[in-house]
């Protein structure tokens, strides 16, 4: 028999607290912006170290071919299609955009890959106030692109006030979830530590998941951040509007000792 199991923590009033201080900024036009702070750090809070790898989208064109392999394939559950000139670094962020024929974009991390198991990643992100048929996502998925495991650290659904986290275990069919009411219009820094004793995520520094359970703990197969905008087509009569996911930044540290 399936078995949900929900084994997450939060505590409301930090996290809202935490969330209301966070740096605003009112939504420029898409492909114009910056973020002049790196708000509150998981990383920093939790004495992470420094970065040993990433992206910080500091230079123009195309994302960073030998950090990132960028999708040209079909989208999410063959719907739309996932182009590379959906994407655009501008100097400051990385832009995957959504448009009303289902044209978005995903990339794959290349400098996580084929690394031991185990990971601590924080990335900065936010979205224009999108359609909800387009969903942005920061996964950590196997470097083998096969089996059941998956770390959806944040995803976005068809509501847009809401992010979540799936932790989607080895045992197909079983996961965990959590879920928090967010402006994802704003920065955030989204952070996922996987290590032996089990799986946690943070929203600006803030604990919102944490799963030390046995399935949590096999998760043991390499793998590496991934970043998409998928298009969930819903069947409006209306095309979707154009959406746009941005990342600031992608940080990688030192794992959890083993």
């Amino acid at each position: 028999m399936r078995k949900e199991i929900l084994a997450f923590v939060t505590s409301s009033a930090l996290l809202f607290a935490t969330l209301a201080a966070t740096f605003s900024i009112t939504t420029p036009a898409a492909g114009a912006t910056t973020s002049s702070t790196d708000g509150t750090q998981a990383a920093v809070v939790l004495g992470w170290g420094p970065v040993i790898n990433g992206d910080e989208f500091n230079y123009v064109g195309a994302p960073d071919p030998t950090k990132w392999k960028v999708y040209s394939s079909p989208g999410q559950n063959g719907n739309g299609i996932r182009t590379a000139k959906a994407w655009y670094v501008n100097g400051s962020v990385a832009q995957v955009t959504g448009d009303s024929s289902g044209n978005t974009g995903g990339m794959s991390a290349i400098f996580d890959r084929n690394i031991a198991p185990y990971q601590r990643i924080e990335a900065r992100m936010r979205t224009n106030q999108r359609d909800p048929q387009y969903h942005p996502v920061l996964i950590l998925w196997p470097d083998s692109n096969t089996g059941c495991s998956e770390i959806d650290y944040a995803e976005g659904t068809s509501n847009t006030s809401q992010m979540h986290f799936w932790l989607h275990y080895p045992t197909c069919g079983l996961r965990n979830s959590a879920t928090v009411t967010i402006d994802t219009t704003q920065w955030h820094n989204y952070a996922v530590e996987w290590s032996p004793s089990g799986i946690r995520g943070w929203i600006d520094g803030v604990q919102w998941f944490n799963d030390t359970s046995v399935a949590a703990q096999s998760m043991t197969a390499p793998m590496h951040e991934t970043v998409q905008l998928d298009w969930f087509p819903a069947g409006y009569t209306s095309p979707p509007q154009l959406s746009w996911m941005q990342i600031d930044w992608i940080r990688q540290y030192a794992p959890p000792a083993q």
